[in-house]
């Protein structure tokens, strides 16, 4: 029988409870990490680091904060999952036109890999330190968010999603075969039973239709194979297992399987009626987690796949229509930075706007809660609205 080693601090608590694997821990609390021997992943991550530091035309915050102290700290650590500094950075690696660079293969990473994740946080999320901790989930109350265009001349539709992942299972690098059937299967049964405005249908894209297939497609509804970065980090195994669509009777509520996260909730509808799409939003949420807990971390909120989409997870957005405003760009980035909004073309980010529609959503979504998130967006949107009427 092999020793253990645990790490409390500055003291190690070694003991016989395996056959020579080490575990470590940080502090007095948090996930432990288990010692990575693997030469081959050693010499990759070595690699990667030397590819990085050498690509003159890689600008992503992998580059910017994966130095060679952080390396060399990180490179021998292992989560209990099997996660390594390698599932991390990999898609990073491969695609230097990357911004971030980097995904959590499981949530323990964020703890394990805090160095490296941390400083990227803190950049992509303004000024979230690592000494901040993100507010306790509070939804507030839905009725107090109206509709931000009564009288129907600006917005054209209103959504809102959020991410969760399924306690319990790793993220996708991680996820067996066997994973994704048993949580396709507990997490479609617990949607089968939503009632009300809510009630739908689950659509598994293993086996799907032709016919279905085209529907879910002419609503845009129906989600592809991961893109390249998905695919570097190893997000798209076992595809299309495990994997699936639901929506409500109405079209207004939409979940997506398996695809970048173990779950994207999604609620929309035609026209500027904000509370009303929060609103259902937060109902599924709420019912979700009654039967299926969600992943959460104690500094970081809900936790996802990648960065980027950590704390409320919530984009709250509206296509919407400015001619007057819009001619000023300049006076409608001002607007959107005061309430901490961004805007950008209908088809995602760095594109235009089709036929003088914007997409405009909240910026921020950590060091606040979920409903004050919400709120930016409410707030801005009625204000761009006011100065728009207010323009000659």
């Amino acid at each position: 029988m092999g020793m253990t080693g645990r790490i409390v601090g500055a003291t190690v608590v070694a003991g016989v409870v395996g056959y020579g694997v080490y575990r470590y821990r940080n502090s007095n609390s948090g996930p432990s990490y288990q010692k990575m021997t693997d030469p081959e992943i050693l010499k990759k991550l070595e690699a990667g680091y030397n590819k990085l530091a050498n690509a003159k035309d890689c600008h992503s915050l992998l580059k910017k904060h994966l130095t060679k102290d952080v390396l060399d700290k990180l490179k021998t650590r292992k989560t209990e999952l099997g996660a390594t500094l390698l599932d991390v950075i990999q898609s990073g690696v491969e695609n230097l036109d990357s911004g971030v660079g980097v995904y959590a293969p499981d949530a323990d990473s964020y703890t394990i890999f805090a160095d490296l994740f941390d400083p990227i946080i803190e950049e992509y999320h303004v000024g979230f330190k690592k000494t901040d901790k993100h507010p306790k989930s509070d939804f507030g109350d839905v009725k107090t968010l109206g509709n931000v265009d009564p009288d129907g001349k600006y917005v054209i539709s209103t959504r809102v999603r959020c991410g969760r992942s399924v306690q319990g299972y790793p993220f996708n690098p991680c996820m067996t075969e066997a994973n994704y059937k048993e949580m396709e299967n507990k997490v479609s049964t617990t949607l089968q039973g939503l009632t009300g405005e809510l009630k739908g249908t689950y659509y598994p894209l293993t086996g799907m239709s032709k016919a279905t297939q085209q529907q879910l497609i002419d609503d845009h509804f129906l989600f592809k194979e991961g893109d390249r970065f998905l695919q570097a980090a190893n997000a798209c195994r076992y595809w299309p297992t495990g994997r699936g669509i639901y929506h409500n009777d109405a079209k207004t509520f939409l979940i997506w399987l398996g695809e970048e996260d173990h779950m994207r909730i999604i609620s929309m509808q035609k026209g500027g009626n904000l509370g009303d799409v929060y609103g259902r939003l937060v109902k599924a949420v709420k019912e979700i987690e009654k039967r299926v807990p969600f992943s959460s971390h104690p500094r970081l909120g809900w936790l996802t796949f990648c960065p980027t989409n950590l704390g409320t997870t919530i984009r709250a957005s509206v296509h919407i229509q400015l001619p007057k405003l819009a001619a000023d760009k300049k006076k409608l980035e001002e607007v959107a930075s005061k309430y901490n909004l961004q805007v950008r073309g209908t088809r995602g980010e760095h594109t235009e706007a089709e036929g003088g529609i914007y997409d405009i959503s909240n910026k921020r979504r950590m060091g606040l809660t979920e409903y004050e998130a919400v709120k930016e967006m409410h707030d801005g949107i009625k204000e761009m609205i006011k100065i728009e009427e207010s323009l000659k």
